[in-house]
């Protein structure tokens, strides 16, 4: 289930891309299938390890392009082990609202970003996210948990202010808002009670089978509930020198 909307962020084979907070390593596993050499990075070791299996794996199958590359690390959202302008595309999904200091995540970002590059940013909307808060306080406060709700402009404000050229916004995965409204109002650890059950099962038969019907309905809900709202940038080109110099001899008396 992708949150990027690939045909609004554009993959070109061999771009390389850094999916930073990777987790499971849904947006990693697309790039490399799109020809990109990816570099899928989170704190996590055991998510990494995983990840790390499913490129094997993928390899193995015959599932990337010849040129594509994958490396699955370990690493520092706010300590990135890479050169200034090191990638061609930045993704980072459902990450910020975890880290306190965004702005610095942000920084690293753009440093790591070559000039041109393009950034995709998602986390939780501010609607359905509050919704979430006011029925379970467990959903939230937990270790590692949401610690902040961003409001659409308030993100979009912050990709600017980091020197970033926002482009486009949308909202993904309505369907999803009603399934964490019942987690959160049967129990966010409680996966028996019914409700969730039968929502769940809706939800993998959606993922799955990919029905006409449930596309069109989520097309038409996500402007309304969608679950995540995704903010695509890119990185400017400063200005040449040879643009920005004046020809300071040219009144010299």
């Amino acid at each position: 289930m992708l949150t990027v909307d690939f045909s609004r962020f554009p993959l070109a084979p061999g771009d390389r891309v850094l999916d930073l907070g990777c987790g499971a390593g849904r947006h990693a596993f697309e790039c490399y299938r799109r020809g990109a050499q990816v570099v899928a990075l989170d704190q996590n070791a055991d998510e990494i390890r995983e990840v790390a299996k499913w490129f094997a794996a993928m390899k193995e199958a015959g599932e990337a392009p010849e040129g594509a590359t994958a490396t699955a690390m370990e690493g520092d959202a706010l300590a990135l082990p890479f050169p200034d302008e090191s990638f061609d595309v930045v993704i980072i999904s459902e990450v910020m609202e975890h880290i306190p200091d965004d702005k610095g995540v942000l920084a690293e970002m753009v440093r790591v970003l070559k000039p041109g590059g393009r950034i995709a940013v998602t986390v939780p909307r501010y609607g359905p996210e509050k919704v979430c808060w006011a029925l379970s306080d467990a959903y939230h406060e937990v270790e590692g948990g949401h610690i902040r709700i961003y409001k659409a402009d308030e993100l979009v404000a912050k990709i600017r202010e980091a020197g970033l050229e926002p482009y486009g916004t949308h909202h993904a995965h309505a369907l999803h808002s009603p399934y964490w409204w019942l987690k959160c109002a049967f129990g966010v650890d409680n996966d028996k009670a019914l409700p969730v059950r039968a929502y769940h099962k809706l939800l993998v038969w959606d993922i799955m089978k990919k029905p006409l019907a449930t596309r069109v309905a989520e097309q038409a809900l996500n402007p309304l509930i969608g679950k995540s709202f995704v903010a695509y940038a890119t990185k400017p080109h400063l200005p040449r020198l040879a643009d920005t110099d004046t020809d300071t001899g040219a009144d010299a008396t």
